[in-house]
């Protein structure tokens, strides 16, 4: 079965500051970009499409995709703030609407099964062997069975502030009953809390948490649309707010369309959240290569 990555790369990273996405963590210039597409190609990905901005469509193909050409299929489409649904317009919209709509946007260059990723973010070679696992067994007409890899929340935080992550409960299952977005989570005095509202609430260290690596179907980009549309007939005069990926899963979930197998991996992720983590990802990939999980170079050319 044809499985595609579909890869989430439009945002600017404003507290990484600028395009972190592009940033090398090798000697070869290679990203964690690379690493992902390397990850997903040996797990049986046969194409990858890339959610970019326009303005740096040059310098992303140049940088990113080039070295690709001979190793696996690519596709690119654009997260414009004025690609909405028949009927609606926003002049004043400058800020992306968030990752439900840049999904929304790759609606016609997905055909199959696909896995959806950050670009900023290192997910492990396991990772990507248990979702393309999952979505083989998934029929593409059909919404009602999707999966989301689950991360332990301990293996998933910055050294240098904090972060945001979906946290999860599931049923006995293993079926995902609800994600709670949860904006600043960090760890203080040896344990790991959120705060908000300047309230502060302790997490256990294995509490999984969604990292947005989704497992969906082709026939879900019609329900990402019908909860677009709802979004934007109530929040589309807030500038600032988004369309999140999750908010799709939960409402799925709540209307009884759809299950998500929630896929545990003992994967450590990491990621560019903030310029001082460029270096604690260099560290790690230098690790892994040195055990041998990865080549020295990833794409030769």
């Amino acid at each position: 079965m044809d499985l595609t990555l579909l890869v989430l790369a439009a945002g600017m990273g404003s507290r990484f500051g600028g395009l972190k996405q592009l940033s090398p963590i090798n000697p070869f210039d290679e990203t964690i970009i690379d690493y992902s597409v390397y990850d997903a190609k040996r797990a049986g990905f046969t194409k990858v499409v890339f959610v970019i901005r326009e303005e740096f469509e040059d310098e992303f193909k140049e940088k990113i995709t080039s070295k690709y050409k001979n190793h696996i299929a690519i596709d690119f489409v654009f997260q414009d703030v004025k690609d909405l649904p028949e009927g609606y317009v926003n002049k004043e919209r400058e800020k992306p609407w968030g990752t439900g709509h840049a999904i929304w946007c790759a609606r016609e260059a997905v055909s199959e099964n696909f896995a959806v990723i950050n670009a900023d973010d290192f997910y492990g070679k396991e990772s990507f062997e248990i979702i393309a696992n999952h979505l083989r067994s998934l029929e593409k007409t059909d919404i009602s069975k999707q999966c989301m890899v689950g991360y332990h929340l301990v293996n998933t935080l910055s050294e240098n502030g904090s972060v945001s992550r979906g946290v999860c409960e599931a049923d006995k299952e293993n079926n995902l009953t609800s994600i709670t977005e949860r904006t600043k989570i960090l760890k203080k005095n040896g344990n790991i809390v959120f705060i908000e509202e300047e309230v502060e609430t302790e997490l256990a260290d294995d509490q999984i948490v969604s990292m947005n690596m989704f497992g969906l179907t082709p026939a879900t980009f019609s329900s990402f649309e019908n909860d677009f549309i709802s979004f934007l007939d109530e929040k589309q005069h807030e500038l600032k707010a988004e369309f999140y990926l999750p908010l799709v899963a939960n409402n799925l979930i709540n209307r009884k369309q759809s299950t998500f197998k929630m896929l545990p991996t003992a994967s450590r992720w990491f990621g560019m959240t903030y310029k001082e983590d460029k270096q604690v990802v260099h560290d790690n990939i230098k690790q892994l290569t040195e055990q041998g999980q990865y080549p020295k170079q990833l794409w030769n050319l």
